[in-house]
């Protein structure tokens, strides 16, 4: 009996320190099940607040409280058992949140994707690990052991027929490997600009069989052409070439806009575009540099002086004197007046020396 009595001891003590799940309210807390919210509309005890080694205390059981009539409510709900776990449906919620950040949009599917849903393919979920028969054990389908493997399993590899015996067949595969990692980039990236309506150029023309139609080389050709730095506008025509049918360079090259064709004018509308034609020929004025024509003023009186001191004569006073040690002089022309003689007028008779 002894023994009884310290078990029931024990777990009345381990009651104790439990508080019951049933919890009394003067006015009813509103729930709203789908957000997992409690409001509750009850005064708080002002006289207990104030006190500073009572306030804790009280909040913490005001808290667990309100928290253990929200999961009373939740727990009336009906239940269900998923995977060795008892769940419970909520219901759709009452209370609009706001939200901090708009919320997000669906994350667009890739090409694969679209063509996997169409067709109706599921993803299968793959094994971490697969059995390899040559190296006898469990090889992880990824990750640094995966590689670790491959390069114990390969250590020989035997040179193709077809292949120059003197090929490198460890670099080959490796070039084989960083090409498809290349590729795999290249496809994600366009997963995003086609994502987000961003036009990319094209990168080659894809042949899916050994011998290309006609219309796969009048694109590649038509490509080609526009490969320049002017985007063929100074590549000549072949001989009975003919445009790729819907490949323009508009259609091959993104941002170069195709140059819009006017409609067709009315007569009444003709009429009026040749009549502005007109009114702004006759009404144009030329713009005058003014700095220009004086300058050409100027440079036109300059040569036109130069050249009338060439075809100038020389004055009647100069003359050369015979001998060779004679010199130039000039006669000084004496002033009219009184009693002397006008200069201009011949002289007649004899001349005094």
């Amino acid at each position: 009996m002894d023994i009884v009595n310290e078990i029931l001891d024990r777990e009345q003590k381990k009651a104790e320190k439990y508080k019951p799940i049933t919890v009394e309210k003067h006015l009813d807390v509103e729930f709203d099940i789908g957000t997992l919210l409690a409001s509750d509309t009850n005064d708080l005890n002002l006289k207990v607040l104030q006190c500073d080694n009572e306030r804790d205390q009280y909040l913490e059981a005001l808290t667990r409280d309100n928290a253990q009539l929200l999961l009373n409510k939740v727990w009336e709900l009906p239940t269900e058992r998923i995977d060795e776990a008892i769940v419970v449906r909520l219901p759709a919620p009452k209370t609009l949140l706001p939200r901090s950040k708009p919320v997000p949009k669906p994350k667009p599917m890739t090409k694969w994707q679209e063509f996997a849903k169409a067709k109706g393919i599921t993803k299968k979920k793959k094994d971490k690990a697969q059995w390899d028969e040559q190296l006898q054990k469990w090889v992880p389908l990824f990750g640094f052991k995966k590689a670790a493997a491959e390069k114990e399993k390969n250590w020989l590899i035997e040179v193709p027929q077809n292949v120059n015996p003197m090929t490198d067949m460890y670099e080959k595969k490796a070039s084989e490997k960083t090409e498809k990692v290349a590729k795999n980039e290249l496809q994600r990236l366009k997963n995003i600009a086609r994502a987000r309506k961003v036009k990319i150029p094209r990168v080659g023309l894809p042949v899916t069989s050994d011998k290309a139609s006609a219309t796969q080389l009048a694109t590649a050709a038509v490509v080609a052409k526009a490969s320049t730095a002017s985007l063929g506008k100074f590549q000549d025509k072949l001989p009975k070439e003919k445009e790729a049918r819907g490949k323009g360079i508009h259609e091959l090259i993104p941002g170069k806009e195709r140059k819009r064709k006017a409609p067709i004018p009315t007569p009444q509308q003709e009429k009026q575009n040749n009549l502005n034609l007109i009114d702004k020929i006759l009404n144009k004025r030329p713009k005058i540099d003014m700095e220009k024509v004086v300058s050409k003023q100027i440079h036109h009186e300059q040569i036109q002086r130069s050249e009338e001191k060439k075809t100038a004569k020389p004055g009647k006073g100069k003359r050369k004197a015979k001998g060779s040690n004679a010199t130039n002089f000039t006669a000084k022309k004496p002033k009219a007046g009184k009693g002397q003689r006008n200069p201009n007028k011949k002289a007649t008779g004899r001349k005094r020396r």
